[in-house]
């Protein structure tokens, strides 16, 4: 997976040396020989993040790199280069430290990710050395999990549906030494989970929930939640094709937390945990669910059906009563669940909602100093009235236009209402254009931020 990261000695490797904008001038200045400047310069380096200059040497060889880094923690800007580099053995400059080294390490992990289930690739990366102080062990614990995202994200629904989908959360559990429990079909039903069985009914591959448990069970409970919805047709409100293009990527909050289980469990985090994922296809026919149909929830609300296209909060409503009735000390859900969130802040950015201010403080912080971005938004209770129902305790869409991730966030608070560290984030799960370390398909966005977090509160 990461042969494009060598051990051995730096000596015949060409030093890649990171440069701020504000550092580039100085770096440039205690060189030796003039003629480094002019060909900084003609080639129109300014250090500008992730951008990179070959350094001429002796023969045609490659005497170094310079590569432009922000001045914070940024592994993005080492990710082009694995890729951007001709391909040979490369090393980080001498004096960094571990962080750093670290960080650099992970971006160039990150920036030789493929995906090659269908295709192999065709192109040679280039190879870093591993740097000295370097944190190995969690370099290639973070690019397994977020590998495993990636590739569960892109892989399409043909091959990725609820039983696929299981499949993994089992082998991940056996391989980990956990344990992963399905209940499939009707079995949902009899198990009290009437609106995960609602929602996929419908599709050829029945709907189920899985239940990933591992760890010491005296240990803190740390309970993950991930929306499975495998592919989303919309149901009877049926999508426009635009609108159902990537719906293969519509489980990638189940691809985030498994993911994140792969990395709690391959670090070994003193904690209970448990992974559960409704997984589902939103499919079209004779017994899909309607617009107005009314169905009874594993909490015991009343829920009207007011559009089958918001069907990843009905699933996740009864995962989370689960989760909560263990109160544990901890519930992140993750869900690709609402447009408005896009509309918001974007595909970078992933809505995070909670109503624990010192859970949403720590959260921000890890996720500013691991350069992995949520944004904060308001739990807003005056909204709550737009999901009234005449008929129902609860509609699942709001009456009017505005505000869809709030009150999409606000449907899901009604059902944990016993476990008050609780935080979910509605994500985009998917780069719609390449970058640094991030090609245009599935993307793990905030794992590192919550892996940081979960390190914090159970292992500091």
């Amino acid at each position: 997976m990461l042969d494009h990261l060598i051990s051995g000695s730096d000596q015949s490797a060409a030093e890649i040396i990171g440069l701020t904008t504000d550092s580039l001038d100085g770096w440039l200045a205690d060189q030796p020989s003039a003629d480094t400047t002019a060909w900084v310069r003609a080639n129109g380096f300014t250090a500008k993040p992730g951008a990179h200059c070959l350094l001429p040497g002796d023969g045609g060889s490659i005497a170094g790199v310079l590569l432009g880094v922000e001045p914070h923690r940024d592994p993005w800007a080492y990710g082009g280069l694995p890729s951007g580099l001709p391909e040979g053995d490369y090393c980080l400059a001498a004096g960094l430290d571990g962080e750093t080294s670290t960080d650099a390490a992970l971006g160039w992990a990150l920036g030789g990710y493929r995906f090659t289930r269908y295709r192999e690739p065709t192109d040679a990366l280039a190879r870093l050395v591993w740097p000295d102080g370097c944190d190995r062990d969690r370099v290639e614990n973070l690019a397994a999990a977020i590998f495993l995202t990636r590739d569960l994200i892109n892989t399409p629904a043909e091959d990725m549906g609820p039983a696929q989908l299981a499949a993994i959360a089992v082998d991940l559990a056996d391989n980990h030494g956990g344990a992963c429990a399905v209940i499939v079909g009707d079995d949902l039903l009899d198990a009290g989970y009437p609106l995960i069985h609602a929602v996929g009914r419908a599709a050829v591959q029945a709907p189920r929930l899985i239940d990933l448990t591992w760890g010491d069970e005296a240990a803190p409970k740390l309970t993950l939640v991930g929306k499975g919805v495998c592919f989303d047709t919309g149901g009877l409100d049926l999508k426009p094709s635009s609108g159902m293009l990537l719906m293969k990527k519509d489980m990638g909050g189940s691809a985030h937390v498994l993911g994140l289980a792969r990395a709690i469990m391959g670090a070994g985090l003193p904690v209970r945990l448990r992974v559960l994922v409704p997984a589902v296809e939103n499919s079209v026919a004779g017994n899909s669910i309607r617009p107005l149909d009314i169905v009874k929830s594993r909490r015991g609300l009343t829920v009207e059906i007011g559009n089958t296209d918001a069907e990843g909060r009905l699933v996740l409503a009864d995962a989370l009563t689960e989760a909560d009735s263990e109160q544990p000390e901890l519930i992140i859900d993750c869900a690709t669940l609402t447009g408005a969130a896009r509309v918001a802040l974007g595909p970078d950015l992933p809505a995070l909602f909670t109503p624990d201010d010192a859970l949403a403080a720590d959260l921000l912080r890890n996720a500013a100093a691991t350069g992995d971005p949520l944004w904060r938004l308001p739990l807003w209770a005056p909204y709550r009235e737009l999901l009234d129902s005449k008929v129902a305790d609860i509609n699942n869409i709001s009456s009017g236009p505005f505000g869809g991730a709030i009150t999409a966030a606000l449907f899901l608070e009604e059902f944990v209402t016993e476990t008050p560290a609780w935080a979910h984030i509605d994500m985009m799960a998917w780069n719609s254009k390449a970058r640094p370390g991030r090609p245009i398909g599935g993307e793990a966005v905030g794992l590192r931020a919550l892996f940081a977090l979960f390190e914090e509160r159970f292992a500091g």
